[in-house]
């Protein structure tokens, strides 16, 4: 059941410029964007639209031009790297196209890490029962590159889950994976959310990925609308 009381993520007329050789570029432009307590929203984009400038925007990892975001309620323009990093953790979980897992770290180290950071004693035993629900028990003591593209997937699925986030941001999950593999990460992540009833933030290209989410925003020329080209699966 979709908590619709209030908003997780706010975005209100963010806009987001760098410099260029060539001058100022604008990357987004006066974006409006609110993700309600347990609702998944789509992102679409052509690659080099802005997804994932604004992913980061939103999840408090780069400062906007102009506008304001707020996070789990609170408004980031005020609040330092610090502060930010202190805000997210055990509440926001990430997953990203490269994985991003720490290859001196294994399988279960890697899950059990965000756990640890805010001092949960049941860190083992909450992150190997995670790495059981994505198929991973037989891989627990096994580092990132004795594992397969999608294997590590997984393990950034579990990491992400860890401490039960109140949101999740996911950029191209799926971007380094074959079709097959893909498309088993991506029911592992929308099994996850449904149990833990989480709100998902998806960054894609994938129309049919999109599909699964509850709204569907197009981002062009770095503005963005709601999505009207694809349909809700049943």
């Amino acid at each position: 059941m979709i908590d619709f009381s209030h908003s997780v993520v706010k975005a209100e007329q963010v806009s987001k410029q760098v410099k260029a050789p060539e001058g100022e570029l604008s990357l987004l432009t006066a974006i409006d964007l609110h993700v309600q307590a347990g609702e998944a929203v789509a992102i679409i984009g052509a690659s080099g639209s802005g997804k994932s400038t604004l992913l980061g925007l939103l999840a408090g990892l780069d400062n906007p031009s102009s506008g304001s975001v707020s996070l789990l309620g609170t408004c980031l323009n005020q609040l330092d790297e610090d502060r930010r990093a202190q805000l997210r953790a055990g509440k926001v979980g990430f997953v990203f196209q490269s994985f991003h897992l720490l290859p001196g770290l294994t399988a279960l180290e890697n899950v059990m890490l965000p756990l640890e950071l805010t001092g949960d004693s049941r860190a083992k035993p909450q992150a190997i029962q995670l790495l059981e629900q994505v198929g991973l028990s037989h891989r627990l003591h096994h580092t990132p590159q004795q594992l397969s593209g999608g294997e590590q997937q997984r393990v950034a699925l579990a990491r992400a889950f860890a401490g039960q986030p109140q949101i999740l941001f996911a950029d191209e999950p799926t971007g380094n994976l074959d079709q097959n593999t893909g498309q088993r990460v991506i029911d592992l992540l929308f099994k996850l959310r449904a149990e833990q009833g989480t709100a998902l933030v998806l960054v894609t290209h994938d129309t049919e990925l999109a599909k699964q989410c509850d709204r569907r925003y197009l981002l062009d020329n770095g503005r963005i609308v709601p999505d009207t080209t694809t349909t809700p699966e049943a």
